[in-house]
């Protein structure tokens, strides 16, 4: 089919017709048009893994390590390779729209949200994400790059209007979606917040730069129900309203249109928007059918891969890799050893098709070498967690999870089945539904005084064993769809329950509208006290000959929806690592968190082995990892900081609806090398199993302001075994005529070398890092002079420096630009 059939198609369509495309049929899906062969096109969350359209355990998915596992990488090819996995997961699933990647930064490290993200760097938030939609689009399933933009926290998200320059909006926000762009990306999305004044769903950034300076072609949809006006976000470069049907444009945009506040040329350039899209992904008719998936052919193996590619090694003295011959028993602690976090919470959540725990992963590598023994530790505190499979079964069937019934207005039954979950989020509500009700049958392995709870809104009632413990109403109070339809709140409960007697445990909540329908069954047996819990692990730790200590974020921590306050690991954790260290000196502490935490104790230990939220292969990664069998390749994509009043850019909570990005183009490590403090891990930070030496660098002399350049950096592998290398280049001008960044990321490139080896890493750095943005001259300029090149292993630790002279009267200058640079 040519380019031009959507234009064509278009034509045939009458005002009304168009108007009724430009808003969602359903929560995932676009309206069909039979009259034009328009099939529906199907949308799904996707960062972490393709969930498909239905919130329901049952249906599983492939889970990736999070995003900022897959820039921790630095490799692009692998992330190439995980787009493809995306992309045949959608196919199996009859999506072709994958909402993925995220391309807001890492500006806070207490935003909510910072697991889903690349990086504080927009270079290489920038050349990753592209990576993934190459990967995606390839197969013929179309990426979607969000949230345009300055979406990177979470209070106030709906209503937050973001303050911020010109400058940094071209240099530092809007670069990764620009590289987006340039990877052909065929779908943007539009974010709840306002920039300067504007909801970004209104925002003119969306016509300029992004469809008239970059030449996006593809589709600008809402963030799900951003959209809140008719008439300024049709005039707008906005194309799809999500979801539907209602909502704006379904109920106002055609008299709108009829009577002139929004030109029909509007509406057709957004509908051949979407039939060009339609065309790409195969759903409309007489378009050559999209490429297939390859497939991958070992998908379990390629996330066991990227999870260690993406862990890094923030310390060692010595103790990593283990010596499986030298090792008679290992003490495995930690709750999160057992019960790891895989994945963030939110709208990108999936069920994982399995999950291997570090303690599953350590034991079988160990199988028949050395004794595992488990210590919990301390209870981690926070909310119940949902009913599963472990520790109730359906009163009905007997088999292991809960019964789902779903009640008319008499309480009469509709329907009933079996789920293994307790979490429901979207519980099928026939026609004449009024509740929801879970039941289980709950065998308590200790007794004491156990926590209930009940999330959702509305009308909730729970009791155990017909004793009520819950009954009220709990009107909604937001409209985050995050916290509606994923997360909801709830009220807590306590009961005393004796060991081994099972009890029957019913929830129920009437359905009302504009509540959602998600209802979450929860339950906790009582903690062991915290003291005699640290005792039992010290006890282990002291007969092992190493002990793996594993700890992490809650799921109550990092999610959409809100941001964090502090960066403390949770519950007794600081403690539990001391006292295991105190007991063992050959201590390894596995860090499983999404974004950065504190880590007073970082020299206390043996080794410290960050594994981010690591996916579904979690534990055999980290025991490649433990064990040597490869080498932990992640490089810090942010800058870890000592403690939290250290970090120079911490806001997330807008003051009368504000937040300022007051920081300019100086964010995560360009804002820590402006403060003259030194974090725990600069950013780029990683070591490895081998050392490295950083032996020359050479630049060409000159070069002219458009012209690419090569930085060869020669490095010599110091060690004895072999390893990869992510060699790091950044740019500065000290003596410069504009504010600049002390230093910024310029390139890398990742190099392999065996014990002695020298090799020459050729770091390829384009003319777009030369530039700055002027907003005076309304563009792209380029000071000339000279610019220092440095090179080493992370913008803390450069040991290699150069020069190069930019040529003046580059065709990137302006004329005033010229007249200010040659005084």
């Amino acid at each position: 089919m040519a380019d031009e059939e959507p234009d064509r198609l278009a034509d045939k369509l009458g005002p009304r017709q168009k108007v009724r495309l430009l808003t969602g049929g359903t929560t995932w899906r676009t309206r069909a048009e039979p009259a034009v062969g328009l099939a529906e096109v199907v949308t799904s969350d996707g960062p972490a893994g393709v969930r498909g359209e239905a919130w329901d355990e049952r249906v599983t998915s492939l889970l990736m390590p999070c995003a900022s596992a897959l820039a921790a990488t630095w490799d692009e090819q692998l992330v190439t390779e995980l787009g493809g996995l995306l992309a045949g997961e959608a196919r199996r699933k009859g999506v072709h729209v994958v909402l993925a990647p995220n391309l807001n930064l890492h500006r806070s490290p207490l935003a909510g949200r910072h697991f889903e993200c690349f990086s504080e760097d927009p270079w290489l938030v920038g050349r990753i994400g592209a990576a993934l939609v190459r990967g995606l689009q390839a197969a013929g399933v179309a990426a979607t790059a969000k949230h345009l933009v300055a979406n990177d926290s979470e209070t106030g998200r709906l209503t937050v209007d973001v303050r911020v320059g010109e400058r940094t909006l071209r240099e530092v926000l809007l670069a990764p979606f620009e590289a987006a762009v340039e990877a052909g990306v065929w779908a943007v999305m539009a974010g709840y917040n306002r920039v300067n004044g504007t909801t970004m769903t209104a925002s003119p950034l969306l016509a300029r730069p992004l469809k008239d300076e970059w030449g996006f072609d593809g589709v600008v949809l809402s963030d799900w129900g951003a959209l809140r006006t008719a008439v300024d976000t049709a005039n707008a470069a906005l194309d799809l309203a999500m979801p539907g049907p209602g909502g704006p444009w379904d109920e106002r945009l055609a008299d709108a249109v009829a009577d002139g506040r929004v030109p029909q040329g509007a509406v057709d350039d957004k509908v051949r928007r979407l039939l060009l899209l339609a065309q790409r992904v195969g759903a409309l008719d007489g378009a050559p059918a999209p490429a297939r998936p390859g497939g991958v052919r070992a998908p379990r193996h390629l996330l066991r891969r990227t999870a260690a590619a993406g862990s890094v090694l923030l310390c060692n003295d010595g103790v990593l890799p283990l010596c499986t011959e030298a090792l008679r028993t290992v003490a495995v602690i930690g709750t999160h050893a057992v019960t790891p976090r895989v994945q963030g919470g939110g709208s990108a959540g999936v069920f994982p098709e399995r999950t291997v725990s570090p303690l599953d992963g350590i034991t079988e590598r160990l199988r028949g070498r050395a004794r595992v023994v488990h210590a919990p530790g301390p209870d981690l505190g926070g909310p119940p967690a949902p009913l599963g499979p472990g520790n109730c079964t359906d009163p009905r069937t007997g088999a292991p999870g809960v019964l789902l019934r779903v009640l008319d207005a008499k309480g009469e039954e509709l329907y009933g089945e079996h789920r293994r979950s307790g979490r429901l989020l979207e519980p099928a509500v026939p026609d004449g539904a009024r509740a929801v009700e879970i039941s289980a049958l709950l065998t308590p392995e200790r007794g004491g005084r156990w926590s209930f709870g009940l999330a959702g809104f509305g009308r909730l009632s729970l009791t155990v064993d017909g004793r009520p413990l819950i009954d009220g109403v709990f009107p909604r109070a937001t409209d985050d769809p995050a916290v509606v339809h994923v997360h909801p709140p709830g009220p807590t409960a306590h009961h005393t329950l004796t060991a081994g007697v099972p009890v029957l445990v019913v929830a129920r909540r009437e359905l009302a509208p504009d509540t959602g329908r998600a209802t979450v069954l929860t339950a906790a047996p009582p903690a062991v006290p915290a003291a005699t819990a640290l005792a039992g692990a010290v006890a282990a730790a002291r007969r092992a000959d190493v002990a793996v200590v594993v700890v992490g974020t809650t799921d109550g921590d990092e999610a959409e929806g809100h941001d964090r306050t502090s960066l403390a690991l949770p519950g007794h954790q600081d403690d539990l690592v001391r006292a295991v260290a105190a007991a063992n000196p050959r201590t390894v502490v596995v860090v499983n968190s999404g974004a950065p935490v504190e880590l007073p104790w970082r020299h206390e230990v043996g080794a410290v082995l960050l594994t981010w939220l690591p996916g579904q292969e979690a534990g055999g990664a980290l025991a490649d990892c433990l064990f040597g069998a490869v080498e932990p390749g992640g490089r810090l994509p942010t800058t870890w900081a000592r403690r939290l009043d250290d970090a120079p850019v911490t806001a997330t909570e807008p003051v009368d609806g504000v937040l300022a990005y007051d920081e300019g183009v100086h964010v995560g490590h360009r804002a820590w090398l402006r403060s003259g403090r030194a974090p725990a891990y600069w950013f780029g930070h990683g070591l490895g199993y081998t050392t490295w030496r950083y032996e020359s660098v050479e630049v060409p002399e000159a070069v002219g302001a458009d012209e690419e350049f090569t930085v060869s950096v020669l490095v010599r592998n110091t060690g004895e075994r072999a390893g990869r290398e992510v060699v790091q280049v950044y740019l500065s001008r000290p003596d410069s005529a504009v504010e600049r960044p002390v230093r910024w990321l310029a390139g890398y490139a990742a190099v392999r070398a065996a014990p002695g080896e020298s090799v020459l890493a050729r770091v390829t750095v384009p003319p777009r890092l030369l530039r700055h943005w002027s907003a005076a001259a309304g563009g792209w300029a380029v000071e000339p002079g000279r610019f220092t090149v440095h090179a080493g292993r992370s913008a803390g630790d450069l040991p290699l420096r150069a020069h190069v002279r930019v040529a003046t009267g580059a065709a990137g200058e302006s004329p005033c630009e010229r007249a200010l640079y040659a005084r």
